[in-house]
């Protein structure tokens, strides 16, 4: 393919001033040139082409042959080229298209689904396709645009992101509760008189050390418990249905703390947090669609 030089086009937009007004005169004012300007403008482009595109007299100037032909070849080109430039500008500007996101399960589940609604009635040009994913995977050889992941980021050479810190909590349900009683101290959680919930981290493959935080003091304890699961989701469910107790996000808990469907424990310890960060391929030029999920994800707490 031959190479696209801008001195194929240099001209070109003094060639279809002087067809729209009629004269060089009234190219120049309408391109702020001088008329010699345009004249000398039109004798490059002639040169370039080989061919005289005008026939010029002291009163008229009208499109040669050759130069009629190239006119009407030309500006459909141009029309093209400005409207693909115009369209790619309102592509970084309004949020439209497909945005493919790589999403965290259980924020998907917990937060960003029941939630969507809104985000989708705010950009009705938008189409959204969530894949909720164990793993950040090849972000860029997948094909998404943002990825969504609980955790601290990893050595990459994608752009990361911090949305937001999340509480992690120890929590148990009522009926766990009414059955072992309620632990005081994280310690408690070492003995046998309780059963906790083991998660299993899905890229070491090792269960989450159970830490707690008061201030600047951290805590980590060896909890006793014969269940471990790799699904946040399913570590919720058990938590509710009262199998034992375990260390939850405060992020799409909120309800079931407030409706206390779930109990918080040991509030004294409860200022660990563990962040939210998005993930995308370069920080120059990020589409509209993709600033828009995630200020509306920032929003969300």
């Amino acid at each position: 393919m031959r190479e696209l030089s801008t001195q194929l086009l240099e001209g070109v937009d003094v060639l279809s001033a002087v067809v729209d007004t009629g004269s060089f005169g009234g190219a120049s004012e309408v391109l702020d040139m001088s008329p010699s300007g345009v004249s000398k403008a039109i004798s490059r482009l002639e040169s370039r082409l080989g061919i005289r595109v005008f026939e010029r007299t002291t009163r008229s100037v009208r499109l040669t042959d050759e130069g009629k032909r190239f006119y009407e070849e030309v500006m459909p080109l141009i029309a093209a080229l400005a409207d693909a430039t115009v369209n790619a500008a309102d592509g970084a500007r309004k949020v439209r298209g497909r945005l493919r996101v790589n999403v965290d399960p259980l924020f998907a589940q917990l937060v960003l689904g029941p939630r969507l609604g809104a985000f989708m009635d705010s950009h009705p040009e938008l189409e959204i396709e969530l894949r909720s994913k164990d793993e950040l995977g090849d972000l860029v050889a997948d094909g998404f645009d943002v990825a969504i992941r609980f955790g601290h980021p990893q050595p990459s050479t994608l752009v990361a992101r911090k949305l937001l810190d999340t509480h992690v909590f120890a929590v148990a349900s009522p009926a766990y509760l009414k059955r072992f009683g309620a632990p005081k101290d994280p310690h408690d959680l070492e003995g046998a008189g309780h059963r906790c919930i083991q998660y299993r981290e899905p890229v070491t493959g090792r269960p989450f050390p159970w830490e707690f935080q008061q201030r600047r003091k951290k805590l980590v304890v060896k909890p006793e418990g014969t269940l471990t699961v790799n699904d946040p989701g399913t570590l919720h469910s058990i938590c509710k249905a009262g199998l034992g107790i375990g260390q939850l996000f405060e992020l799409g808990i909120e309800d079931d703390l407030a409706t206390k469907r779930l109990v918080r424990l040991f509030p004294d310890w409860s200022d660990l947090r563990f962040p939210l960060y998005a993930y995308y391929p370069s920080r120059h030029h990020v589409p509209a669609k993709t600033r828009a999920l995630l200020d509306f994800v920032m929003a969300l707490v």
